[in-house]
């Protein structure tokens, strides 16, 4: 490893100022952080991290903590595939287990492949223009794009949905760090908005059909996720345990609250996201969920769906977990943590019950509670400021007397 290490830097010397390959440096500059750790630390002082720690190592624990989301999620696809055709009927066997899975990885493969191709295509190409190195929020971005985009959406509408928001949600407004807004849920929001075809505003739907030609098979053919089935009056076939393990009709990564568990918990032990951001969205969810059960009308069945039905159904767990708590997008103070996380579960079940054509709220729940995480941080600023002066006047009152 310490000769390939020599070898690398020395290479590496090509694209310093001066040499041959300069115009590209920040290509170098973005396989040698993510192969290595920097060697440099940050020269301004203020609040700037004097060591080798490097963003990108902790965008590679948020993709971490969502592979068992991201392997349940292949699994599902492929077992869907195999119910729905009558595979299953004498129950899974091991040759099942594999071959479901072997479907889900070609269903879902193509995915990953298209979202990093075209955002990180994009930033490395906005990198050049600029003569800055390439930013690594993208590492986290496109692996989550493929976790909530239905599975049975056209490629190349995946690929303008992502282009389109790693353009306008992020690079205009300077690139990683900078955005407003979560760029993963502003490609599925284009999607929404552009192609409703594929995006009827339910919740996305598994793909069951063929799989670049693996068993044939019909595209398309799906079953209705359980909040489109409460929000249009059907009654459900479904237990409270199906729901958690997660084998059920739904987005690739959002449907095994286990998976999404195992990704919590790296998050919060390793420090990466704020667990009073995950617990306030729950218990605002819950809160608003419940006072719904008690007051709501008779005849609204998503009003009626049980309280803690609410935080294990559909995209809660997951934009809970890897969304709601995005560093960038989200509120930053202590106590506005607490407010912007109860703000989104109260939202996103609000959506749910009012809007029977949009039974799935997260995503604009997400979105809308972006746009006011700077104003809830500057309240909570400006909250402590006025308690601080108060306190001041207080005591300055006092030693006068």
């Amino acid at each position: 490893m310490e000769k390939f290490y020599q070898i690398w830097k020395k290479f590496g010397k090509n694209f310093e100022e001066g040499g041959k390959l300069a115009k590209l440096s920040s290509f170098y500059d973005a396989f040698d952080t993510f192969l290595f750790t920097p060697q440099t630390t940050a020269k301004r002082n203020g609040t700037h991290i004097h060591d080798g720690s490097d963003s990108k190592r902790t965008m590679i624990i948020v993709v971490l903590a969502l592979v068992p989301a991201m392997l349940f999620g292949m699994f599902n696809v492929g077992y869907q595939h195999l119910d729905v055709t009558g595979q299953l009927l004498n129950g899974m066997t091991c040759a099942l287990f594999w071959k479901a899975l072997g479907f889900g990885i070609l269903a879902v493969l193509p995915f990953i492949i298209v979202s990093y191709a075209v955002g990180l295509g994009i930033e490395f190409i906005v990198a050049q223009i600029k003569h800055e190195e390439v930013a690594e929020g993208f590492l986290v971005t496109g692996f989550i794009i493929p976790l909530i985009v239905p599975i049975n959406t056209p490629l190349w509408q995946v690929a303008i949905a992502v282009a389109f928001a790693v353009i306008f949600a992020k690079e205009v407004f300077g690139g990683t760090g900078y955005n407003i807004f979560n760029v993963a849920l502003i490609t599925r929001a284009f999607l929404f908005f552009a192609y409703p075809s594929h995006m009827t505003g339910n919740e996305p739907f598994v793909r069951v059909g063929g799989t670049w030609g693996w068993d044939g098979g019909v595209d398309a053919v799906a079953s209705a996720t359980p909040l489109t089935q409460m929000s249009t009056g059907e009654e459900l076939h479904i237990r409270f345990w199906d729901l958690v393990n997660g084998l059920i009709p739904g987005s690739v990564g959002e449907t095994c609250i286990w998976a999404i568990a195992l990704g919590a918990l790296l998050l919060i032990c390793t420090g990466v996201a704020s667990w009073k951001t995950m617990f306030s969205v729950f218990v605002g969810g819950a809160l608003t969920a419940f006072i719904f059960n008690r007051f709501g009308a008779a005849d609204n069945a998503v009003a009626q769906y049980p309280w803690y039905w609410h935080l294990v159904s559909g995209g809660f767990a997951f934009g809970a977990v890897f969304m709601a708590t995005d560093p960038v997008t989200s509120a930053r103070t202590e106590c506005g943590k607490w407010i912007y996380g109860f703000l989104i579960g109260a939202v996103a079940i609000v959506v749910r019950v009012l809007n029977p054509g949009y039974p799935e709220g997260m995503m604009l729940a997400i979105l809308l509670m972006n746009a006011f995480a700077p104003l809830i941080d500057w309240c909570v600023v400006q909250s402590n400021i006025s308690k601080r002066a108060k306190r001041s006047n207080s005591a300055s009152v006092k030693l006068e007397k």
